[in-house]
């Protein structure tokens, strides 16, 4: 998940290129006027002494002033803390909105760039703390705690932090990880950015950005899917170099890292980071691969049939069923859509996600530039969260509307947890936006007006429900299986684009070929290059979902109000204590089998349908 961005505040909706309506640009001026705005050189000089004041009052003396009665001013450093995270992550937040909605821009670049690293100066002042918090006993935190009902407050975010502790550095290794970062993982981060906005695919004479060319794989014209397959695989291919180099050198970025660290396991720091055991998240992943054949295989071999074609390319696995509704959807009646699916389930939530339409807090617009794909930022509570999607006005854009703004929901109720608590991990941060898209499939569904439709709809629910558990899981092993093959050296782009179709061919089944050009396919998934290993969040949530919703289905009274209390949680909680309402227990070993067979039971009612 790159940080997001549009154009510098406020400007006006956009026409769509694909008859969807006038698109909607995000107005950023709820966090500062524009990249020039003097409260942006107001605020960096504030974050900068506060960070002096701060370094200055507190390093050296949290050990003491811990086992003074109460915690002596231990909560007043946490408020503090709390107040400088709120400053600095409204700078960063702004550059990275900014740099989002155009990174061919120079000038957004650099500021972009040149806030980065403001931030990174300042906030190096301010590692000395978590690591010096975590020197403190346990014993005497307790007892600070148990003395003093304001500190006890900041308890979640303690335990939290002192998780962190057997994997923490001296503090003078710490501050050069953290500053050498600028120059290191983010810069990599950039280039790819950078270089991904500005690649074009030449597609029946029209010079297309990635999103547009990735969305013609959906395309009902199989020349044209054809097509756009052809000429993602030839831009791919003429750029494997810089993205093998990326790719290779991020890798070894972390195995330093974690190495350094003591993690273990190549993935065991981002399990760290999302608060989640490994066995929780091996146990799903086996679940996942158990069901590739009765899930993803079935369903693509169905889809075959349906086309009538012995096998599909690669470029056809999204390729719109015979018969499907082709229409473009306009932005309004997406809107309509998602409010009034989320309005079903409960009106304080379709309340809240208008605040993001009347507010002009999406970004929906496609633009040169523009950075693909689509996400939901927190920003900081005292603000609120912004959206970046790129609509085409396709069924699926509207299921990504759902999503995101389901991520939406989520970051404004746990807002009043404070900038500390109120971020989820990402396993959990997927919950609410897999929740919004169920909510707005069930609701269309509910709606379908015969067979036809209602067998459009399954079957584009399953393909997103595959993208979202079986191709993350993929995702997952590849990321396993290079990561682990890169601490022995650099991989070619030959092998990794062997990996990629092995653990690609192994999901999707023997009705899909993977023919020449594909295994140039993993160069554009961000997630490989922005978050390793944050690809099986979504399978989580996903999953975690389907058995979330069943309860729904199911439950009485009183539902809604235990869901937006999980919500409300933010990070706050672990994943076991905001399930426990609902009954269900990531950590039990049915749990994953029972998320998947809604996918199963779907397949099942797919094949009741004639072809």
């Amino acid at each position: 998940m790159p940080f997001p961005t549009t154009a510098a505040s406020a400007s006006a909706p956009t026409a769509s290129r694909d008859g969807a309506g006038a698109l909607p640009e995000w107005n950023l001026a709820d966090l500062y006027p524009s990249m020039d705005a003097p409260e942006i050189a107001a605020d960096i000089a504030k974050g900068d002494a506060m960070a002096t004041a701060f370094q200055a009052r507190w390093r050296g003396r949290l050990a003491d002033t811990a086992a003074m009665p109460g915690g002596g001013d231990l909560v007043e450093a946490l408020r503090e803390y709390e107040a400088l995270e709120e400053i600095l992550g409204r700078l960063v937040s702004y550059a990275g909105l900014v740099y989002s909605g155009d990174t061919s821009d120079g000038a957004k670049a650099k500021f972009y760039g040149d806030i980065q690293a403001r931030i990174t100066e300042i906030s190096s002042r301010l590692l000395f703390f978590p690591l010096e918090l975590n020197r403190v006993a346990d014993e005497v935190l307790d007892r600070a705690m148990a003395d003093d009902a304001a500190l006890a407050h900041f308890r979640p975010w303690i335990v939290d932090l002192r998780r962190d502790k057997p994997f923490q550095l001296e503090d003078r290794v710490e501050e050069l990880f953290h500053e050498k970062a600028i120059t290191g993982r983010n810069a990599w981060n950039r280039l790819f950015d950078e270089t991904m906005t500005a690649l074009r695919f030449e597609i029946d004479g029209e010079d297309l950005a990635l999103e547009e060319a990735l969305n013609l794989l959906q395309d009902e014209n199989r020349d044209r899917r054809r097509a756009a397959g052809e000429a993602l695989a030839k831009v791919f291919s003429e750029n494997l170099r810089i993205f093998t180099l990326i790719t290779n050198t991020l890798a070894k970025d972390m195995e330093i890292a974690d190495r350094w660290r003591g993690f273990t396991d190549v993935a065991d720091s981002r399990h760290l980071a999302n608060r989640v055991e490994r066995p929780v998240v091996d146990a799903l992943a086996s679940a996942v691969m158990d069901g590739y054949t009765s899930i993803s295989h079935r369903y693509y071999a169905l889809k075959a049939r349906w086309l009538g074609l012995d096998r599909l390319e690669f470029w056809d696995r999204n390729a719109p069923l015979p018969h499907a509704p082709k229409r473009d959807i306009s932005w309004d009646e997406a809107r309509q859509t998602v409010l009034s699916a989320y309005s079903g389930f409960s009106p304080d939530m379709a309340e809240i996600a208008a605040r993001f339409f009347d507010h002009r807090w999406i970004d929906a617009a496609v633009r040169p530039g523009k950075a693909p794909g689509a996400f939901a930022h927190p920003t900081v509570p005292s603000a609120h969260p912004y959206v970046l999607l790129n609509y085409l006005g396709k069924p699926r854009d509207v299921m990504t509307l759902a999503h995101e703004l389901g991520h939406g929901v989520h970051q404004v109720l746990a807002g009043p947890q404070g900038a500390l608590m109120a971020p989820t991990p990402l396993t959990l941060a997927e919950t609410a936006s897999v929740f919004g898209e169920m909510l707005t499939f069930r609701s269309l569904l509910d709606a379908a007006s015969d067979d036809r439709e209602r067998r459009g709809l399954l079957a584009a629910k399953v393909e997103d429900m595959i993208n979202t558990v079986v191709r993350q899981i993929a995702f997952y092993q590849f990321e396993r299986d290079l990561h682990e093959e890169r601490r022995a050296g650099e991989l070619t782009a030959e092998r990794i684009g062997e990996i990629w179709l092995k653990v690609q061919g192994a999901s999707l089944g023997p009705a899909i070929r993977l023919g020449p050009g594909y295994e140039t396919f993993w160069t554009y998934i961000p997630h490989f290059i922005h978050s390793p290993f944050y690809v099986y969040a979504y399978a989580f949530g996903d999953c975690l979902v389907n058995s979330l919703y069943a309860v729904y289905q199911n439950s009485e009274a009183g539902f809604q109000e235990k869901y937006f209390s999980m919500l409300r949680a933010g990070g706050s909680k672990h994943h076991s204590e905001l399930l426990a309402p609902f009954g269900l227990d990531a950590s039990d070993p049915t749990f994953w089998s029972k998320g998947l067979s809604v996918i199963s039971g779907f397949i099942d009612e797919l094949e009741s349908f004639e072809p």
